[in-house]
């Protein structure tokens, strides 16, 4: 079994500045890392996933002093870890939506630059670029797709993954209160259709007059939630068996149907 927790983290972006939130998330990931096998934030907690202009202001590179506190926190807790997503600057002065995962070394595992941006038209496209590649990794959860939020929506990523290997999700979002039943469906949609594990670390609060849903959760393969939080600011804790997802897709091949 692996000991899983996810740190819905409260981002109130009137009140609190990104440098007060970025010391607030590392003392929460800390105290979550103390009794967990991988720890996950939710996305664009920094400067909020609905204050886009404000990611863009908050950009970093890879290599910045954001994404080396977190590597730092894994290597010390030896922790995997998950610290969502952030605004990337790459060289060429391109903004991204980029998840980070660092092994208990501190090593960088994986990025995921965000595939679908969400917003149509005034919103990420307009200041973030599109990654291009789905990305599936090892980690304690098997082998492990990353998505992003909007991504949730589009179930033929979730097969290329599925494809490529994944036993299970690891998801970092920002979704809001107003489309919350959305994720909740969504999420176990995606563990059914796929038999795979689901784990899914989501914002509160407000940002830019937009409020976060909450709701993170563990679902297994069978669909069934094994753990979900509400709609406060927590750390949620639970356990996954990735050997599950093998079980269920020997009992039920569902997946050698596809035509």
């Amino acid at each position: 079994m692996t000991s899983v927790a996810l740190v819905q983290l409260a981002q109130d972006t009137a009140t609190e500045p990104p440098a007060m939130r970025v010391d607030r998330a590392i003392d929460l990931t800390r105290a979550a890392c103390a009794d967990a096998d991988l720890v996950v934030l939710p996305e664009l907690w920094l400067a909020g996933a609905f204050d886009i202009h404000a990611s863009k202001e908050y950009a970093e590179p890879l290599d910045g002093p954001l994404v080396a506190a977190f590597s730092d926190i894994a290597a010390q807790e030896r922790t995997w870890l998950h610290m969502g997503s952030f605004p990337e600057r790459d060289a060429d002065g391109h903004t991204f939506n980029t998840s980070v995962l660092f092994d208990p070394d501190g090593t960088i595992a994986a990025t995921y630059r965000k595939v679908h941006l969400f917003g149509f038209d005034g919103g990420e496209p307009s200041v973030m670029s599109a990654g291009e590649d789905y990305v599936v990794v090892d980690t304690p959860l098997g082998k492990t797709g990353l998505a992003t939020c909007y991504d949730l929506r589009f179930p033929e990523q979730f097969r290329a993954l599925v494809d490529a290997g994944a036993e299970s999700f690891l998801i970092t979002s920002g979704w809001p209160t107003k489309r919350i039943e959305h994720w909740r469906v969504l999420l176990r949609a995606r563990a059914i259709e796929d038999l795979a594990w689901v784990v899914a670390a989501n914002g509160v609060g407000t940002q830019n007059g937009t409020e976060l849903g909450g709701y993170s959760a563990i679902i297994d393969p069978l669909g069934e939630i094994v753990v979900e939080a509400d709609g406060s600011e927590q750390i949620l804790t639970g356990a996954v068996d990735v050997s599950n997802a093998k079980q269920w897709r020997d009992t039920f091949p569902a997946l050698g149907d596809r035509v």
